[in-house]
């Protein structure tokens, strides 16, 4: 495919893995975030000004949605046509493995693509194991010894963002558009008690898993810095997961990377000190 891949949400967690991944192959990329430098190019969702000059002679493009954004939805879309009409030829999604097509958020880019788009692809992984490393959980699992969430007893097949980035770049350089929808997982469905039990055998203190009330799952998430519409949806995925919406595996992954997903058990083993290094960051 000519001209680079455009890698939208590039410092985040599946866009700062997938430029390492497509670089690897040696496929030239556009790192795309708010925050311009280090070889990015500025672009904003809510800024349109910014549209062009990320789009200029790209190829393809991995979209992750914005952030802070209530329906993302039309923007995206938008965005894509003025991408279209720039030449751009090929579009990866980043959804969710509950969103499916013509659902709220991400579904309606879906299938938006799916009867808009020539070459496309949606990518739905499950919850990623970076949550527990990098994300919401890291600090009370540090600090507090505890995860907390409102799903219950219900499973999780969590996903390495690693394995997501090998998958998009998977999409995205393949030789023809696979122009279908991926569920992504990891080889295993697990609950937080035997997540909090893995972690806890690896860094040695106990962790525990804490059930709380839809309610204080919202009020935890806004006051560690989420807006109430993103921490509402968070806590109504939680209580999706307790219904069992979330358990179970599918071969996706592996039929697009060509090996198995990365376990949960070789994950927590490669990310005890994000656990138990109390050092300031950069040290």
């Amino acid at each position: 495919m000519s001209g680079p891949v455009l890698v939208t949400g590039a410092t985040g967690k599946t866009g700062r893995r997938l430029l390492a991944a497509l670089r690897g192959r040696g496929v030239p990329a556009r790192a795309a975030s708010r925050r311009p430098g280090e070889g990015r190019v500025r672009f904003d969702w809510t800024d349109r000004s910014t549209w062009d000059t990320a789009v200029e002679g790209v190829g393809s493009a991995y979209l992750v949605s914005p952030s802070g954004v209530a329906d993302p939805a039309p923007l995206m879309i938008e965005f894509v046509e003025a991408a279209m009409a720039k030449g751009v030829a090929r579009f990866v999604l980043l959804s969710a493995s509950l969103l499916a097509a013509g659902g709220p958020a991400m579904g309606q880019v879906h299938r938006w693509l799916a009867g808009s788009a020539a070459e496309w692809a949606v990518l739905r992984p499950s919850w990623f194991m970076q949550n527990f490393s990098e994300g919401p959980h890291r600090a009370t699992i540090r600090d507090e010894h505890a995860i907390y969430s409102a799903s219950g007893a219900g499973r999780i097949p969590f996903i390495s963002a690693d394995d997501i980035a090998e998958a998009a770049a998977a999409v995205l350089t393949a030789d023809r558009a696979p122009n279908a929808d991926f569920v992504l997982t990891g080889p295993e469905a697990l609950d937080y008690a035997q997540v909090a039990a893995r972690i806890g055998a690896a860094v040695g203190f106990a962790v525990t898993h804490k059930p709380v009330s839809v309610e204080e799952l919202v009020a935890r998430l806004t006051a560690a810095g989420l807006g109430e519409a993103h921490a509402k949806a968070l806590a109504a995925m939680d209580v999706a997961i307790a219904g069992d919406a979330e358990d179970r595996t599918t071969p996706d992954l592996q039929r697009l990377i060509g090996r198995p997903p990365i376990g949960f058990s070789s994950f927590v083993t490669d990310n005890v000190a994000a656990w138990t290094d109390r050092r300031p960051a950069g040290r």
